[in-house]
């Protein structure tokens, strides 16, 4: 839990730092079930396992005429793989990702 010190006479410090840390929890978890909304059965059978060792979905790209992109990361942020839609995995997709 992250707690930030108050100074002099500065009350609720700490109250207000765990709300705010739950809160972007809850609509972390929120998103993710929206997210998951967009995978077939074998891709969410995929998803579970990769949970059991730190993988997450991160995002599922959706361009117009095109199948749906779900990609998901290990817990390190330094692999990416798809979740193609037979459940299967792809690693080294061809993927542009925008940094900003």
């Amino acid at each position: 839990m992250l707690y930030r010190e108050t100074r002099h006479g500065e009350g609720g410090g700490r109250e207000a730092m765990k709300t705010a840390v739950g809160e972007r929890r809850d609509s972390a978890k929120k998103l993710l079930q929206v997210l998951k909304l967009e995978l077939n059965d074998a891709q969410l059978d995929t998803l579970s396992g990769l949970e059991n060792f730190g993988w997450e979905l991160k995002f599922v790209r959706r361009k117009p005429f095109q199948p749906s992109v779900a990609v998901v990361m290990d817990g390190d942020r330094k692999s990416m793989v798809v979740l193609e839609a037979d459940g299967s995995l792809t690693e080294n997709p061809d993927i542009e990702l925008r940094h900003g």
